[in-house]
């Protein structure tokens, strides 16, 4: 295992978790080991994470003068670490105490932060107070809980100052978790065991924190930073995390629900959604109906816009080739739809509500008039739009999408593949019932779509009755069909011939004026 020596001669531990781009990772505790943060729920699959030990824990030197342990005196650690690793910025993730860590970081070295990750971060370093009512409204929150009567009652004792938090921490436990089962006990055990006890006392010493200058100095920084809230946690509450995240000029917060202070132990995989949409330079994310969405963007700005909405199972990515292809002529836009990709999988589906996100996202970025290329479900949600809302999609391009009338035979109940999915299968089961018995009015409507429309088929192959693809066209008022026998990925199957048909349609860089 690495080390790297300190300004003061101490003599530091690192670990390396995954590939990819750095991330360097600051253990909370105070003063725990990194070893409790793991993969950080995965996190590996996107990043390379540097995890530090801090001074005095886990695999590092003890110092000999124990001051050292206090937070500002610990900012000269970590740009040690980024010298020893050779970068000019970093990426910066912090957790719980660790925030406080690295906003110092940030407030004495903006230039050197290329993003800033606070995950239910510690808020004393630009003056927040956490208080007692913050944490009854937590605590308010597990009511029912079996567990829960015996660790409020270790917490009323503490708001009445008749015990203190050490004397109790084995009671209230739970409370750190979105739920308190085998995993949540196993990490409580990692993380207590990786923390120095006495180390941990320094830390919030005397003269650690300048709140004033602090926060006078991350109003200038320039870095985007994500603050990471559990909606259970309570130190910091969501509100409080908000208070945070408005002190940054480029600042997003995201609250995981049913989570609390180590998120990527409760819900691993929004957990990591959230922070590698961030991370991702090519990601971009906006909230629309209460949904985080991520989406990518190719194109110079100013061009006319084009919006890519995938099919199911899909996401963003599926339209790499394409997009980059338009990305000559136009400003592409190609979404995660929700429970797709690296926007939120919030367990609630159909086409109403894929609908109604696309209908927010051009709204939100005032992308009125903008052509829509939908595939498969993502253009049955495309189509559905513009029979509701004339006038907001300018040219509107349906590949492959069913027509909405029910399915002859019936989809029947489908078994979940093992291992790690792109998608929430829920989105499988929802959707197969809604075309097993689509709403007749949503067929109906195909007349009311206003906007020219093309029809791409897929020809034999194709997933879609051809037959039913051409009477969908024909009901259309100003809709063309072109097939192209490529089955029902045609744009992955046949890009070129998929990007002409764009251009003959006014899309792309053959358009025709």
């Amino acid at each position: 295992m690495p080390k790297f020596t300190t300004c003061d001669g101490v003599r530091i531990a690192y670990h390396l978790r995954g590939d990819g781009e750095p991330l360097l990772c600051l253990p909370g505790g105070p003063m725990g080991a990194s070893a409790y943060l793991g993969d950080l729920g995965g996190l590996t699959a996107h990043r390379r994470l540097v995890l530090p030990d801090p001074r005095g824990t886990g695999d590092s030197d003890v110092p000999d003068d124990p001051a050292s342990y206090r937070c500002d005196r610990q900012v000269a650690d970590i740009e040690a670490l980024r010298v020893h690793l050779g970068l000019d910025r970093v990426d910066l993730l912090a957790h719980s105490a660790a925030g406080n860590l690295a906003l110092l970081y940030a407030a004495r070295h903006p230039g050197r932060v290329r993003s800033l990750t606070l995950v239910a971060p510690g808020v004393r370093a630009v003056g927040i107070d956490v208080t007692d009512d913050d944490w009854r409204a937590a605590v308010a929150l597990r009511a029912g809980e079996p567990w829960y009567e015996e660790a409020r009652a270790a917490f009323e004792q503490v708001w009445a100052k008749e015990a203190a938090w050490g004397e109790v921490v084995d009671v209230i436990r739970p409370f750190a978790y979105g739920r308190w089962d085998a995993a949540a006990r196993r990490h409580e055990a990692l993380t207590r065991a990786a923390r120095n006890q006495e180390a941990a006392a320094g830390y919030y010493a005397d003269g650690a924190f300048d709140p004033v200058a602090t926060v006078a100095a991350l109003a200038a920084m320039a870095a985007p930073v994500l603050v990471l809230a559990g909606a259970h946690d309570g130190g910091p509450t969501p509100a409080r995390a908000a208070e945070l995240a408005a002190l940054f000029p480029r600042a997003e917060l995201v609250v995981q629900q049913g989570a609390g202070h180590s998120p990527w132990v409760d819900d691993p995989e929004a957990f990591v959604r959230a922070v590698a949409a961030f991370l991702a330079p090519d990601v971009r994310t906006l909230v629309v109906n209460g949904v985080r969405l991520a989406y990518r963007v190719r194109g110079a700005e100013g061009a006319p816009p084009v919006i890519l909405v995938h099919g199911r199972c899909g996401d963003s990515r599926d339209w790499d080739h394409i997009a980059e292809r338009l990305a000559a002529t136009h400003r592409v836009y190609a979404l995660d739809l929700r429970g797709h990709g690296l926007s939120d999988w919030p367990g609630g589906y159909s086409f109403e509500s894929f609908r109604d996100d696309l209908h927010g996202f051009i709204t939100e970025l005032g992308l009125e008039g903008a052509d829509v290329v939908g595939h498969s479900m993502g253009g049955a949600a495309a189509a559905l739009l513009a029979e509701e809302a004339p006038g907001l999609i300018g040219r509107l391009v349906l590949e492959e999408i069913p027509p909405l009338f029910p399915l002859d035979p019936p989809r029947g109940p489908v078994e979940r593949p093992e291992g790690a999915l792109d998608f929430d299968w829920p989105v499988i089961e929802a959707i197969d019932a809604q075309l097993n018995d689509p709403d007749p009015a949503w067929r109906d409507r195909f007349a009311a779509i206003a906007a020219p429309t093309l029809v791409v088929a897929g020809g034999p192959a194709g997933l879609i009755d051809q037959k039913k693809l051409a009477w969908m066209a024909s009901r259309i008022p100003d809709a063309r069909l072109v097939t192209i026998d490529a089955g029902h990925l045609v744009h992955t199957e046949c890009p070129g011939q998929f990007l002409s048909a764009l251009g003959e349609f006014g899309i792309g860089q053959h358009a025709r004026p």
